[in-house]
């Protein structure tokens, strides 16, 4: 009994499982990135490299096991309107470990970019020709969506160096467009359909992330803050502010591994903040940046207690 159990649970071991990489990336980047700008102790970005880097091959090597025993229940993840979304998580954790490593391993940063951003770009187009090829009901259409196109506006926050800039700027504009097409198709089912239910409550918080790592990926290939810059910003503050005056709605919801989904777009947001406050010394950005990483690292806090005390009580990777 024993044995079927731990078979079954491999068996429904989900691909969101890589959202925990993206967030426990997100918090590591937040905190080299405090070091450096608001001068935070460099241990605890230290630590967290290497806590992330265990994770994620942890959870790469449970869902590469499952691949192979269980080759029909990966494709019915990657056959799923909401779940296929959530296949760029591998690719996105991998760019954000890039970023991890970039200044102080930077052949390990390397290694994890290029494969990273060419399964993006796999995915992407995987992903995009999915919902071309099959109809979709727009009571599927989630912030989760966003997850493929956020990861093409992440390749050059981690690519500037490794290749031309032309190549970025491909990046850069895809996931611009799509984000732009993209929230007005999940507004419009937010606004006038039906809510969305309980368990993707949380990807709400994934609006934010768009305008965030753009304006960060933008820094990054022109050193500027310019008009399009500051739009970006602001409208990644603007999401911020609103999902902090819909906190009720997140409150009382009960676990499921989409909490997860809080944790890297406030990332985003955080690191925004600690880049704008070292180009303009604003105490404003200074009482933000520090709001968002206590927020964020309490929030991440929450969620670690709950996926472990979830998993103890085997209610995480039971059942489709």
């Amino acid at each position: 009994m024993e044995v079927i159990e731990e078979k079954n649970r491999l068996k429904f071991f989900p691909i969101m499982m890589f959202a925990v990489v993206m967030g426990l990336s997100g918090l590591t980047i937040t905190y080299q990135k405090a070091a450096l700008w608001l001068n935070f102790p460099h241990i605890i970005g230290e630590v967290l490299m290497y806590v992330t880097t265990a994770v994620f091959l942890v959870i790469s090597l449970i869902y590469l096991k499952k691949f192979f025993k269980y080759k029909d229940a990966v494709q019915n993840e990657f056959s799923h309107p909401v779940r296929i979304n959530f296949f760029a998580a591998v690719s996105i954790s991998m760019l954000m470990l890039a970023i991890i490593f970039k200044e102080s391993y930077p052949f390990l940063s390397a290694i994890f970019w290029y494969p990273g951003t060419l399964l993006h770009f796999y995915l992407t187009m995987r992903t995009i020709s999915f919902w071309i090829n099959e109809n979709q009901q727009l009571d599927h259409s989630n912030p989760a969506w966003f997850i493929p196109i956020v990861g093409n506006v992440l390749v050059p926050a981690a690519g500037v160096g490794f290749v031309d800039l032309g190549l970025l700027l491909y990046f850069f504009s895809v996931g611009i467009f799509f984000w732009i097409i993209l929230f007005a198709v999940i507004l419009n089912r937010i606004i006038f359909h039906n809510q969305m239910i309980v368990k993707f409550m949380p990807t709400l918080f994934i609006l934010i992330a768009p305008p965030a790592v753009g304006f960060i990926s933008y820094f990054k290939m022109f050193g500027v803050i310019d008009t399009f810059a500051l739009i970006l910003f602001n409208l990644a503050l603007f999401f911020t502010f609103l999902v902090a005056f819909m906190y009720k709605n997140f409150i009382k919801i009960k676990f499921f591994i989409s909490w997860w989904a809080f944790v890297f777009p406030l990332a985003a947001m955080a690191i925004s903040a600690m880049l704008m406050y070292s180009q303009n010394n604003c105490m404003f950005l200074l009482l933000l940046s520090y709001v968002m990483i206590a927020v964020m690292t309490a929030i991440v806090s929450i969620v670690i207690y709950q996926t472990v005390l979830h998993i103890k009580k085997e209610e995480i990777c039971i059942k489709e």
